[in-house]
């Protein structure tokens, strides 16, 4: 069992057959394609540091199944510490890419299926768990990429799944056969597909009676026969083809999302998961939401640290990192990206041992450090475009810069404090533009909003999750209402 180095990695990737499209042509060399390869740098990224010494023990573990060393994002987690270290690795991550380094959903994916099979097989005497347990010795032996599929384009959101007038707008079975399964439908806004080597699918949501079809796990190659994958757009996506590295912002790393449509795909027994047994498909959500909730709390401050690094040099650059004002903002900025990271840790330190034997994070307190993710990195855009000033929208281009006329005045006039030149500062404006505006993609903002769910999912597991009986029973009983308790009993 051997860690793939990030040579490797990107190396087998050049052995998938793809069937990727961008910008309506399909891409044959997708892996030196100029607008992706930024994303497959970031995962290149989780390969490397599994081979350092510094971040080890971080970014690897012994495998709960063969006890062999693997990457952490390919492994079940076997205690609370695990945990732990997995948000840390995270967070270490955001810092080295500034992006979305996108195995973080096929990780979280692996824990949930697993645990929620072993609970399906108690019940009903399949043999899901045991087919699991050997395609993740498969990916494990391979040290493979996997993305995990959740997100259906789901159609009219008022209409259960068997009762859309487009039966496909959840991925379905639309034909059992001896020797396997066939799958139709699509998933939207998946993290990292093109650079994956296999795709983890799971239901979006709670199925019901009638929904047999959709209440689907299984594991499909993404070279697959039928799989189909469209590039999602990114803002300001085409700076990455006008040759330069300056207006690209962070030009090393990105990420990336497709639409990925699943065109009559088979999928043999051995690597389907879930078929058709409605009364679980929540528990493989709420548990795969939960962890990837969790890991928000080591990304997104992560990635915040290089915004707030990227800040206070443009307060250098420009003079004013003395101001009283600026350096109030930016310890409110170091505030936010640490009570995200906090909120990971501790739904992380309060995890439970599943009956399969991996480890749950808790889920109030994972939904609670997603919904932080919801408000406070907009604030910390908010804070870094107040401080970085006007230019951060107007800057000209790198071309203009470089032009042998126009150079100059650039050089001159866009110039802050007289020891940095006008060309540092550019770049650090435009770093804060890929990440606030979205070259960097998905960019910091938005994707803080909808990853891992919108903030209504997260209102509804911290309601679900907080015993409010007990909160009124203690309020009842400090007013009296109730019997007090007798501190000398």
């Amino acid at each position: 069992m051997a860690l793939k180095t990030a040579k490797e990695y990107i190396e087998s990737l050049r052995k998938l057959n793809l069937d990727l499209y961008l910008f309506g042509e399909k891409v044959e060399n997708w892996v030196d394609n100029p607008v992706i390869r930024p994303s497959i740098n970031s995962v290149a990224m989780t390969y490397k540091v599994a081979h350092e010494s510094k971040n080890g023990a971080l970014a690897t573990t012994d495998s709960m199944l063969t006890g062999g060393k693997v990457n952490r994002f390919n492994a079940l987690f076997k205690s609370t510490d695990e945990l732990v270290s997995k948000v840390k690795l995270q967070r270490e991550l955001g810092q080295r890419t500034g992006a979305c380094f996108q195995r973080c959903v096929g990780m979280d994916a692996i824990n949930a299926v697993f645990s929620t099979t072993y609970e399906v097989d108690q019940k009903y005497g399949t043999e899901y768990h045991q087919r699991f347990r050997e395609w993740l010795k498969y990916v494990q032996e391979g040290d493979l990429c996997v993305q995990g599929a959740m997100t259906d384009v789901k159609g009219d959101r008022g209409l259960s799944p068997s009762k859309q007038s487009d039966p496909d707008m959840f991925v379905r079975v639309v034909e059992r056969r001896g020797d396997g399964i066939v799958v139709r439908g699509a998933k939207a806004n998946q993290t990292g597909t093109a650079n994956s080597h296999e795709m983890l699918i799971m239901p979006t949501l709670r199925m019901r009676e009638g929904d047999e079809d959709y209440a689907l796990s299984c594991a499909i190659p993404t070279d697959a026969k039928g799989v189909h994958l469209i590039y999602g757009r990114q803002s300001c996506d085409k700076r990455k083809l006008e040759g330069g590295d300056i207006d690209v912002g962070n030009y090393g790393f990105g990420g990336q999302e497709t639409l990925t449509i699943l065109e009559d795909v088979f999928v043999p027994w051995e690597r389907v998961f879930m078929c058709g047994e409605c009364d679980f498909s929540i528990m493989m959500v709420e548990r795969f939401a939960t962890y990837h909730r969790q890991s928000y709390g080591g990304c997104k401050p992560g990635i915040g640290d290089v915004l707030i690094g990227a800040t206070a040099s443009m307060a250098e650059y420009n003079g004013v990192s003395r101001a009283p004002h600026i350096r109030e903002k930016i310890g409110e900025m170091i505030h936010l990206a640490e009570t995200i990271h906090a909120c990971g840790l501790a739904c992380s330190y309060e995890g439970w041992k599943t009956m399969a034997g991996n480890y749950q994070s808790n889920i109030l307190l994972a939904n609670v450090c997603k919904h932080n993710v919801t408000r406070f990195p907009y604030e910390l855009c908010r804070l870094a475009e107040d401080i970085a000033g006007g230019l951060l929208v107007t800057l000209p281009s790198e071309k203009d810069l470089r032009h042998p006329v126009l150079g100059k005045y650039i050089e001159k006039y866009l110039k802050g404090v007289a020891d940095v030149p006008a060309e540092e500062r550019i770049r650090m404006l435009t770093l804060i533009h890929s990440m606030t505006f979205g070259t960097t993609a998905p960019s910091y903002r938005t994707e803080s909003m909808h990853g891992a769910g919108s903030p209504q999912a997260q209102k509804i597991m911290i309601e679900r999750q907080t015993d409010m009986d007990y909160k009124k029973k203690l309020a009842r009983s400090l007013a009296g209402i109730d019997e007090r308790e007798d501190v000398t009993a």
